[in-house]
């Protein structure tokens, strides 16, 4: 899972963890993304991880935020 690969090094409690791979996960089947894709889900995940590290601790308001943030900066070539 890619963002797993990008925050096992840091440190987030197991409950926050578990938050932001749901978060991920569910921003990748929305936006039609498989969680192996490359570049596209590389994109989501540091999105996921910097919502997190700002304290956005609810898996739905976190998917929320990475999905308006995606589609605003049009960082994902799917939107």
């Amino acid at each position: 899972m890619t963002v797993y690969r990008l925050y096992k090094n840091r440190a987030f409690e197991p409950e926050a963890i578990a938050v932001m791979t749901d978060a991920y996960a569910e921003v990748c089947r929305t936006l039609g993304l498989s969680e192996h894709q490359g570049d596209d889900t590389q994109a989501v995940a540091k999105k996921v991880i910097e919502y997190a590290q700002r304290g956005v601790s609810d898996q739905k308001r976190l998917r929320d935020r990475v999905l308006a943030a995606l589609n605003q900066s049009s960082s994902v070539n799917a939107l």
